[in-house]
């Protein structure tokens, strides 16, 4: 089959194409002719070189995949998807980006991402879907309709699950209540605006361009701040009269971590799932203490989580956004593409 693999830790250019035996499964897997695959700065980091992590060389990038069920495993019976559906072949699949021991305290009270024992994202600590084929555990697949569009459901479950758990579960958004969300072009950002928006809250969002901030707008936020014509504290202040906002939506990191505790409101809550810009800061304790702010720390969701967002795109109230379509190929193309930031979406492959 054709990949697209990491050759060693680069640039766009250490992407190599190449030709893979085809996966087998075992029990209980299912092998998934990938039809889509969308990318991630995960994906740049990985390549790149995450610090203090091993990725076995070749490896295979991509978290985000939708297919069509090829065959099972040897041995399997009945093969059961995510939330208990039968998967049988011919089935269009969106597949989970993570595993999880599903047994540990965690697995179990839907906090998948403080699993121990066996957490992984694939692309990341598992082989990814830049290929024509995967092989994937059964019980990570979600039954998806014969006509679903399968390049927009791939730009769903990462983004949309990652947001979801940041306003949802860890920040505990309140109708009513304010919120910043940063890069309102960027894949997270398309999400959050919409999580958020869909919570009931005020939604302020954040841009480099007049076209994103629009399409922003477009997908629920209520004004936009460009923040290379804008102050954004500035900004802030003066639309809340002062106050701040409830919740900084954060996935930059350390280039606007200040600016981000100036812009919450007493007792606001800054949640972060990344570090796009640097994961080293700097903390006032006094500023956090007297302004008693909470740093909520975030990491992908949970399995219930992931069923409220299918349910979110199906009654659409959650729009997948697709910036651009890239053969397999081209993936070193791609990945330029979203390193210059200039995409609104996702930046998606097709085998």
């Amino acid at each position: 089959m054709r990949a697209v693999v990491v050759t060693e830790h680069g640039g766009p250019e250490v992407l190599q194409a190449v030709e893979l035996p085809e996966p087998q499964p075992g029990p209980g897997e299912v092998r998934i002719r990938v039809e889509a695959v969308a990318l991630n700065h995960l994906d740049l980091w990985v390549r790149q070189g995450l610090p203090g992590a091993t990725v076995p060389l070749p490896h295979l990038l991509g978290s985000e995949v939708v297919g069509v069920v090829e065959a099972g495993g040897a041995g399997s019976v009945t093969l059961l998807g995510l939330y208990g559906e039968e998967i049988g072949e011919g089935q269009r699949v969106l597949v989970s980006p993570m595993t999880s021991c599903r047994r540990c305290e965690y697995c179990l009270d839907d906090y998948d991402g403080l699993c121990v024992e066996g957490f992984k994202i694939f692309g990341y600590q598992l082989p990814g879907g830049y290929a024509e084929q995967v092989v994937r555990p059964a019980d990570v697949c979600i039954p998806l309709e014969p006509d679903d569009d399968p390049v927009a459901w791939a730009a769903v479950p990462l983004t949309f699950l990652t947001a979801w758990h940041m306003l949802h579960t860890r920040a505990r958004l309140r109708a009513g209540e304010t919120v910043l969300v940063h890069a309102a072009g960027s894949g997270m950002g398309v999400a959050g605006i919409q999580v958020a928006r869909q919570a009931g809250a005020i939604v302020y969002t954040t841009a480099s361009t007049q076209e994103k901030l629009e399409r922003g707008i477009e997908l629920g936020a209520d004004v936009g701040i460009n923040y290379r014509e804008q102050d954004l504290v500035e900004a802030v202040r003066e639309l809340t009269d002062g106050r701040g906002v409830d919740v900084v939506f954060d996935h930059i990191g350390a280039d606007i971590f200040e600016a981000n505790l100036k812009c919450l409101a007493r007792g606001g809550r800054l949640v972060t799932c990344g570090a796009t810009t640097g994961a080293r800061v700097e903390l006032d304790l006094r500023y956090l203490f007297v302004k008693q702010l909470q740093l909520i720390g975030s990491y992908m969701g949970g399995r219930r989580e992931l069923l409220e967002v299918v349910r979110g795109v199906r009654s659409g109230d959650f729009v997948p956004v697709v910036d651009s379509v890239y053969p397999l190929e081209e993936a070193a193309a791609a990945h330029r593409h979203l390193e210059s930031r200039a995409q609104i979406g996702k930046v998606v492959l097709v085998p």
